[in-house]
């Protein structure tokens, strides 16, 4: 494999001619009224709504709860709580965004 002595940011050659897409989501019209109900509501970030998803999101995998969060670092914080690590106790996650770099990282919680 070949490695540029200058990334294409820093002026360097493009290792692509186009874009590499990440994702292609599909929006449907009852998914932008559901988000326009939510947002006409006077729950914006709790309610009906979303014990619904959460009751929902739990029967599509066969658990008996699900919890919805608002971030990743949200459901990290859910995951070790859920793990009974406190303070003192070392975790160990993949790090990165979503884990895709192959690194991991280790931590002391305090």
């Amino acid at each position: 494999m070949h490695v540029a002595a200058e990334l294409a940011i820093d002026g360097g050659t493009p290792v692509r001619k186009s874009m590499l897409p990440y994702a292609h989501q599909t929006i449907s019209a009852a998914d932008v009224e559901a988000v326009v109900s939510v947002l006409k509501s006077p729950w914006l970030t709790t309610g009906p709504a979303v014990d619904a998803f959460e009751s929902a999101f739990a029967a599509r995998i066969h658990a008996d709860d699900a919890v919805a969060v608002s971030s990743g670092t949200a459901a990290l914080h859910a995951a070790l709580h859920t793990l009974g690590l406190g303070e003192g106790d070392t975790g160990r996650a993949t790090g990165g965004t979503g884990g895709f770099d192959g690194t991991d990282v280790a931590a002391t919680i305090d």
